[in-house]
């Protein structure tokens, strides 16, 4: 046996049952329920809480990024939603339908945070759309957040789902 096999056999290379991937998906799914359109949600506590410059402060860092967000959409929207659908898609049938376990990997954390931009895109449009300030403000970013937060969560119970069955059909109790 050559040296790297056994590195390879004490390192598990494959996606799920490797702890990397799972510290990844964590990493993912905390960053995505903390940044809010781009903004830290204690910034949403704080100016509820104290109201004032810290509400005015949520007010302009809401309204650059709704501005930027759908800058981008309207002027590269359907490119990058053709860009997105073309790697979703060959990483779907690279993994589901090839069985390459590190596109399956990819797909699962690259398929609920795409849901979450689209989410990202309509709330912005929701909140430019209502010139959303203060407690009207605070409810669309606590709302938003809740709503990623349940992507996440049913990302993350199918992802594990998937991969202890990844990990029981490819280990020694598979076939």
């Amino acid at each position: 046996m050559d040296w790297h096999e056994t590195i390879f056999e004490l390192i598990d290379m494959r996606s799920f049952s490797n702890l990397w991937f799972w510290i990844a998906l964590a990493v993912v799914w905390s960053t995505a329920s903390h940044w809010v359109l781009g903004v830290p949600y204690d910034m949403v506590a704080r100016a509820r809480r104290y109201g004032g410059q810290a509400s005015d402060d949520l007010d302009d860092l809401v309204r650059i990024n709704t501005n930027r967000l759908l800058f981008i959409g309207n002027v590269s929207g359907l490119w990058l939603l053709g860009l997105t659908c073309f790697i979703l898609t060959g990483l779907a049938l690279l993994g589901f339908v090839y069985r390459v376990e590190f596109a399956q990997a990819v797909f699962l954390l690259g398929f609920p945070m795409s849901i979450v931009g689209a989410l990202n895109l309509s709330t912005a449009r929701l909140i430019q759309s209502e010139e959303a300030q203060g407690e009207l403000l605070w409810k669309r970013l606590s709302r938003h957040r809740t709503y990623v937060q349940a992507i996440g969560m049913v990302a993350i119970f199918v992802t594990a789902l998937w991969g202890m069955y990844q990990n029981m059909s490819v280990g020694p109790f598979g076939s």
